[in-house]
């Protein structure tokens, strides 16, 4: 059944299959060229802490939805596996936050380094009509400031993490 119709079907078809393959090629590349890009601003992150004391809010499940580079809520950052979306447990140690995430690296941010702790309606291209994302602002070594989103599944545990408006007296950071 070689018909005409057929043959331009499937003739076609392996040109929109060719295309889609070269489309996802083209985000593949500039996805690694971002990453590049970021590399010099990011630097070395933070190294995982030997021992961490108690906890002082006790983990929360949630959802990562990853990192920006400050002020922008939308310039994701792509080193290493940050620009991936991943189930999370969010705790905060007296030496920092643990952010551990599933299938990737745990994010440590230690805690002089945090700048701002507050609430968000979006960030990493992550939108929602409320203020539902915790947003921590924080300074890599590097200097860089950076955005890191967590979602969490009861979003009324928020208000441990941004209680009362008031300084951090460890280091000054605006908890708002």
């Amino acid at each position: 059944m070689n018909t005409p119709t057929l043959m331009g079907s499937l003739v076609f078809a392996a040109v929109v299959a060719v295309l889609i393959a070269f489309l996802i090629h083209l985000v593949l590349r500039g996805w690694r060229r971002r990453a590049e890009r970021q590399l010099a601003l990011i630097g070395q992150l933070p190294a995982l802490p030997d021992t961490v004391g108690p906890a002082l809010i006790p983990g929360i499940k949630g959802l990562y939805v990853g990192s920006t580079l400050a002020p922008s809520w939308q310039d994701r950052i792509a080193v290493g596996d940050w620009g991936y979306r991943s189930k999370a447990v969010i705790t905060r140690y007296p030496e920092g936050v643990m952010l551990q995430r599933s299938g990737a690296t745990p994010i440590w941010i230690p805690d002089e380094a945090i700048t701002a702790i507050r609430t968000e309606r979006g960030i990493a291209g992550k939108a929602l009509t409320h203020e539902g994302i915790l947003a921590i602002r924080w300074r890599l070594p590097s200097g860089t400031e950076i955005d890191t989103g967590f979602r969490a599944d009861d979003r009324r545990q928020y208000s441990q993490w941004v209680s009362d408006g008031t300084d951090d007296s460890s280091n000054g950071a605006e908890v708002v």
